[in-house]
């Protein structure tokens, strides 16, 4: 199964530029070096929240499960970088109750 509203994810600005590959972020625990050594920056944010959607358009449902925000998809799918790399990468998506659309959580 995919994602409902595949098509339609969305992934913030922040997420990316403030979370993602923000290496001070106390949560971070080594995703921005991750990302970073793929050639991915925090200038070409667009760049990363686009292929970060390609994951959620064509890749299956890994698991699902109800949160009280609404309910979460992790996603296990080939991330295209700017490296040419094409690593295997998690991503947890969330539809928060009373949406439609997936926003993404966390890479």
């Amino acid at each position: 199964m995919k994602i409902p509203n595949a098509d339609a994810a969305f992934v913030a600005e922040e997420k990316i530029r403030d979370y993602l590959l923000n290496a001070a972020h106390p949560d971070n625990g080594g995703k921005a070096a991750f990302f970073m050594a793929l050639g991915f920056g925090v200038e070409d944010w667009p760049a990363r929240a686009a292929s970060l959607r390609e994951i959620a358009r064509n890749t299956e449902v890994a698991e699902t499960f109800e949160s009280i925000h609404g309910r979460k998809y992790t996603l296990i799918g080939r991330l295209q970088s700017p490296s040419g790399r094409l690593p295997v990468v998690q991503t947890i998506w969330i539809i928060d109750r009373g949406e439609e659309v997936p926003r993404l959580v966390t890479a």
